[in-house]
């Protein structure tokens, strides 16, 4: 196991940092999302096999790192810049610790094409029917995520009837 450590845990590391830190600035500047979001969550979490093997390799360097302040300063700094997203949200109590466009698009495929149409500016009918006329299977009470599609696909068809 040792020679497995010392030859791949560096690498790996420096592959999946790369990888984690590419995907995290397209998802910070919301470029490709739909191929960044799960590629940046599974590798970053496929990051922690390496980082241990890394963390086994170098031992003694890495305990001489607690004995300075350095290091205890950049764990305080980056506990603090966590905190900094986790205090203004409240935590998991607003919106359950997810973005408030996701929150909030959840809770509009929870109405009805009836609740939905004055949002929209339209009638209830005309939700119902750029639905059906999409694909999906909705009555007027029917809930959106009821319809039968993904939440892209609804929101699509309701983009439509905006244009």
């Amino acid at each position: 196991m040792p020679s497995l450590a010392n030859r791949y845990a560096t690498p790996f590391i420096t592959g999946l940092f790369l990888v984690s830190l590419i995907s995290g600035v397209a998802l910070f500047f919301h470029w490709g999302q739909s191929w960044f979001h799960s590629m940046h969550e599974w590798l970053s979490m496929m990051l922690i096999l390496p980082f241990v093997l890394h963390l086994w390799k170098n031992w003694r360097p890495v305990v001489s790192y607690f004995k300075r302040a350095p290091m205890w300063i950049a764990l305080a700094a980056s506990l603090v810049m966590a905190l900094v997203f986790v205090i203004p949200t409240g935590g998991e109590t607003a919106g359950r610790g997810r973005p408030p466009q996701f929150a909030f698009a959840e809770a509009m495929m929870a109405a009805s094409p009836a609740e939905i149409a004055p949002i929209l500016g339209t009638s209830t009918d005309a939700v119902v029917g750029a639905l059906t006329g999409a694909g999906m299977t909705v009555t007027a009470d029917t809930p959106l995520s009821g319809s039968g599609a993904n939440s892209a696909a609804v929101m699509s068809a309701l983009l439509g009837l905006r244009e």
